[in-house]
């Protein structure tokens, strides 16, 4: 069986989810071959075929229609099927998309996946064109933010998939609620870690400053400054703490401010974005994980934060009770409530210290039972089988 899997650029190194996905498929005798726009990462687990290039030269992309389309001269009954099934209005846009997507239209697949649902827009009827099952995953952002920008976006997409994989209930419920048919094949694959490189540990933090940590990109969806304003009554409080924020983003400056405003600059550091090795140090030195974010399509920094021993205090957005069990494996706090999440944090920090062990015992546990990469291998060979 060969898979085609579609991603806007090849996986970076820290990019686990989809280098561990074709790595299992491979394992299991499936031939895979990814489609993306660039592959600046070198990735070689697999062969790379690059979309056609648009390119802002008029006589380089001269050069580069022809050739293509002189490509596509063996396939073109693939190129008029698509043609037939998507009846477009507009002739020049539809040969732009064959140029775009010639190295898919040349290719034998037995199914086409989408990694992202965005990745399908303007590609919907594709699979069908050249004889392929379509299967499209669902990830937080194209579930939770790109359809508030953009009305029934996925209604073609609906209308053509074979097969929804879902990294959580949460996301195939938002997308039953965006028109995806119940009736629709569908299957529930978490993320999941390489459990080998994480040793858990066990250590009670009463009797010293609390080390507080959070990996995120700088995003409002986040609740980074919801956090903030929990941390501030933390303070309040007389707990003594130090607040580490991993990640990049467009939210930076407004943070900067928001932590000059409320007089955080001696507590909270913004460490920007890390090497993987250096996430997991970090939490390892880390006592408490905070990931308060306002949705999220699962969080693999809560999985990894749980396996190196964090004690793991989220909010009830999106899937993260799916990811942590309140009062089991962590705790679940209301989203937006800074408030409650600060008495939360009192409530974590004053727990005895075998209590905390428990919770970071049972959260260690957890990870190890249900989300190892072993395991999300063989789910993903059961679902193109099925």
């Amino acid at each position: 069986m060969k898979i085609g899997l579609v991603l806007s650029q090849a996986p970076a190194y820290s990019e686990t989810f989809f280098k561990s996905k074709i790595e299992g498929l491979q394992k299991s005798g499936f031939q895979v071959v990814l489609f993306c726009q660039d592959n600046k990462t070198g990735f070689d687990g697999c062969e790379v075929k690059l979309f056609s290039k648009v390119t802002r030269y008029s006589v380089l992309q001269a050069i580069n229609v022809f050739r293509v389309f002189l490509g596509l001269l063996p396939y073109g009954r693939r190129v008029k099927r698509w043609y037939t099934i998507e009846k477009p209005d507009n002739l020049k846009q539809f040969l732009k998309q064959v140029y775009i997507n010639a190295p898919i239209l040349k290719s034998n697949l037995d199914w086409l996946h989408f990694g992202f649902a965005t990745m399908a827009l303007q590609r919907e009827t594709l699979a069908k064109a050249i004889g392929a099952k379509m299967a499209v995953s669902l990830r937080g952002y194209d579930i939770d933010v790109y359809p508030l920008k953009h009305n029934n976006c996925y209604t073609e997409l609906w209308k053509y998939v074979d097969k929804v994989h879902a990294i959580s209930n949460y996301l195939l419920g938002k997308a039953y609620g965006l028109g995806v048919s119940e009736k629709t094949s569908h299957a529930i694959i978490t993320p999941a870690i390489n459990t080998n490189l994480f040793n858990r540990q066990q250590t009670s933090y009463t009797d010293k400053p609390l080390q507080i940590i959070t990996v995120a990109r700088l995003h409002w969806i986040k609740g980074l400054l919801e956090t903030l304003e929990a941390l501030v009554r933390l303070k309040a409080q007389g707990v003594e703490f130090t607040y580490k924020i991993i990640g990049e983003g467009k939210m930076r400056e407004e943070l900067l401010f928001a932590i000059h405003q409320l007089d955080l600059h001696k507590e909270v550091v913004l460490l920007g974005k890390l090497a993987p090795k250096a996430v997991i140090e970090q939490l390892h030195n880390s006592d408490i994980y905070i990931q308060y974010s306002l949705s999220e399509g699962f969080c693999n920094a809560v999985l990894e934060a749980q396996a190196v021993g964090c004690l793991c205090v989220v909010s009830d957005g999106g899937a993260l009770p799916e990811n942590v069990i309140d009062g089991k494996t962590g705790w679940v706090v209301p989203k937006q409530q800074p408030k409650l999440l600060a008495e939360k944090l009192l409530e974590v920090v004053a727990l005895p210290q075998d209590r905390q062990q428990v919770i970071q015992q049972q959260a260690g546990e957890r990870v190890e039972t249900h989300f190892t990469l072993g395991q999300q291998q063989a789910q993903f060979v059961k679902f193109y089988n099925e």
